[in-house]
């Protein structure tokens, strides 16, 4: 290659680091496992890297576009949402930004329906019970139950990529499905597994005949058992329907008392205020969050509170820490593969140099003429 180009990446995504240094890339890694200072970031910048690889707890604003005038060309982002870069600012300065989208699905909706699982049947409560010596007898209904999974109604908030593969999951365990989008209705989908649930029941694979359906939010929140949450974070003026607190104290209270909340798509969706009270005074049977309205969750968060430990589920963004889905070079799999080819199409002109033909770029819009 004739360019040497140079890249930064705010921290080590693996052996994908290794392909962009075979083709003759000059590739600086921050080595620390938190994120680097932004003064560090902006130096990093104006010491002329062609690209940046960046995280969600890396903030990309004007700030570091104009540090990069003249020669950042790419910021490649190894996550599927990028709230931490400004759009705006990114279109301004035509810098194109890319995401690691769909890889990440499966892995993401597989742990939704782990937390769903471990939250309904108690599983954190039992261990500490085991663990700590207090099981000192079997009983039908002592000390506690649990709630089963099979056969329940859930509502799928969100159905894009991951709302979808988690309606698969839940499909086979014989569960109702509502569902709920404010932007966009797949009913070619839905039809789908509605298909394949009559024929599960048809052939007695199913005992119960199940159903699978669009209704309103309010209907998804009085009439499910669980609820499962994947929408992006949409804020008041981006969008006429915005996601930002979805989950508030209002529609909290809409839901069954015996109900339980599941979160993996962004932390400000809920109401994190409400949802402690939610939890401390019984609205909702319990919650399970893999993201937070800030990260790390603070120490004094009340989601923290001790008096609801036992129906709060609580983990450090985790959903699609699975080896292939975070690591795999190979960009079909990992969202590290991903990530490189993004910057390397952006960086080697591929698709012609035209932004807009490449799978990976976010914001194609400020590059169409």
């Amino acid at each position: 290659m004739s360019t040497k180009f140079r890249v930064f990446a705010t921290c080590d995504i693996g052996e994908s680091l290794e392909l962009l240094r075979k083709r003759g890339y000059e590739v600086e890694v921050y080595p620390q496992p938190e994120a680097p200072p932004k003064q560090l970031l902006l130096e990093k910048v104006k010491a002329g890297v062609d690209g940046l690889i960046t995280t969600l707890r890396d903030q990309i604003d004007a700030e570091v576009f104009e540090a990069g005038k003249g020669h950042l060309k790419v910021v490649a982002q190894i996550a599927v949402g990028f709230d931490n870069i400004n759009r705006g600012d990114a279109n301004r300065y035509k810098i194109p930004f890319t995401h690691t989208a769909d890889v990440l699905t499966e892995a993401t909706a597989e742990f939704a329906f782990f937390m769903m699982g471990a939250l309904a049947r108690k599983m954190w409560t039992a261990e500490h019970l085991t663990r700590e010596n207090q099981w000192g007898y079997w009983h039908p209904y002592l000390p506690f139950l649990g709630d089963e999974v099979t056969g329940k109604t859930i509502a799928i908030v969100g159905t894009g990529r991951i709302g979808l593969a988690m309606i698969k999951k839940c499909s086979g365990f014989d569960m109702d499905i509502l569902c709920y989008d404010p932007a966009y209705q797949n009913h070619d989908y839905l039809k789908n597994i509605q298909e394949l649930m009559d024929l599960r029941y048809e052939r007695g694979v199913s005992r119960d005949k199940c159903f699978i359906k669009y209704v309103p939010f309010e209907e998804v929140l009085r009439e499910a058992d669980f609820v499962s949450v994947h929408v992006p974070l949409l804020r008041e003026g981006e969008t006429t329907t915005p996601t930002y607190h979805l989950f508030n104290e209002r529609t909290l209270r809409t839901m069954k008392p015996t109900a339980f909340l599941v979160n993996t798509s962004r932390g400000p969706v809920v109401d994190e205020q409400a949802l402690a009270r939610a939890l401390k005074e019984n609205w909702i049977a319990g919650a399970a969050l893999d993201v937070y309205e800030k990260e790390p969750l603070p120490k004094d968060s009340p989601l923290r509170d001790p008096a609801i430990e036992d129906r709060c589920r609580l983990y450090p963004h985790f959903a699609s820490a699975g080896k292939i889905t975070r690591l795999a070079t190979d960009p079909n799999q990992g969202m590290a593969g991903r990530c490189v080819q993004g910057l390397i199409d952006v960086l080697e002109e591929n698709y012609g140099g035209d932004m807009t033909k490449m799978p990976y770029v976010v914001n194609k819009e400020a590059f169409t003429k």
